[in-house]
């Protein structure tokens, strides 16, 4: 059976919420470590267990390592950005990276926030605002056309991978892989560590882990085609094509894939979702995904648990639909 994933967050992270949810369907949850430690999420995590506890289940725990994503600093407030604005690319406006900031020159885009926001340098000080909306601390950003290469694994991350096996961890997310040797070093520090036993999956979301896909696929316990930044590093009308083409690899060789980003995107704020996004999911797992993921839908948005009751219940009709083909 397809496995149903949800990811923690502010908007679920009580015992009871998740406990609807596990019943629901849920069969395991992501926790982003971009925005926190494991210490920092340990009441999440324990809610977790208290939820599983009593509905008789052992949800999964899939970390979501930092990794070589690029992200912005911490603003004092979250940011109103509008169209035509000109913002400051610092401590004082937006704090990027020192690496993105040097990579800046005049017309370069910058997508924030999974691509929501877009920018156009004017400089390496300052841009302006092509597509606004709200911008929060700690989020993505990208240069696309530009490859940079941060480490793949942080000291946030080693100290996360050393709590990973006594937080009942089932398996690391490691983000933006862009070769074999990311997956191999992120296997040698769960080795070092004792956490050789946990799963590794290896998330598809640059031109570079994609054009290195048949390297990855041994070295992976399962592909995430992470469709947010893997959006960003292509003209959108293309992302649909990356995905099928993922999918029939990892078909063709047996390897497990999941599915993730917007499955249900309109309910983070709508409790019905859209015809689209019922068949997204519908089509995903008639491309045989192995497990498909909702995000920003359970985190923050208004509707967690019916959320996932619909991506339960769709996924369900799939298989039988599948069945019965």
């Amino acid at each position: 059976m397809t496995e149903i994933y949800g990811t923690l967050g502010p908007a679920c992270a009580e015992t009871e919420i998740l406990e609807a949810m596990l019943r629901s369907g849920m069969t395991g949850v992501r926790l982003n470590l971009s925005h926190m430690s494991l210490t920092q999420a340990q009441g999440q995590v324990e809610a977790l267990q208290q939820a599983g506890a009593r509905c008789g289940k052992q949800p999964k725990l899939l970390i979501d390592m930092q990794g070589p994503e690029l992200r912005i600093g911490e603003l004092a407030e979250p940011l109103r950005l509008e169209e035509g604005d000109r913002v400051s690319l610092g401590p004082e406006g937006i704090p990027l990276p020192q690496m993105v900031r040097e990579e800046l020159s005049a017309g370069q885009q910058l997508l924030l926030d999974d691509g929501k926001l877009l920018l156009r340098a004017l400089n390496r000080e300052w841009a302006e605002v092509v597509r606004g909306g709200l911008l929060q601390s700690r989020k993505s950003v990208a240069l696309p056309g530009r490859e940079l290469m941060p480490p793949a694994l942080t000291e946030s991350d080693w100290e996360n991978l050393r709590q990973a096996s006594a937080c009942g961890v089932s398996a690391v997310m490691q983000p933006f892989v862009r070769g074999r040797c990311d997956l191999e070093e992120l296997r040698r520090a769960l080795d070092t560590v004792g956490g050789g036993g946990i799963r590794l999956l290896a998330k598809i979301e640059s031109a570079a882990g994609l054009a290195q896909l048949d390297q990855l696929l041994p070295a992976a316990d399962e592909i995430v085609i992470a469709r947010g930044d893997l959006g960003n590093a292509m003209p959108l009308w293309e992302l649909p094509a990356a995905q099928k083409r993922i999918a029939a690899r990892c078909r063709a060789v047996g390897k497990p894939f999941m599915v993730v980003t917007q499955m249900l995107s309109s309910m983070e704020h709508s409790p019905v979702p859209t015809r689209a996004e019922l068949s997204d999911i519908f089509n995903a797992v008639l491309d045989g995904a192995a497990s498909v993921m909702l995000t920003g839908e359970t985190a923050v948005g208004r509707y967690p648990v019916e959320a996932i009751q619909i991506l339960t219940a769709t996924v369900r009709e799939a298989e039988r639909y599948r069945e019965e083909a």
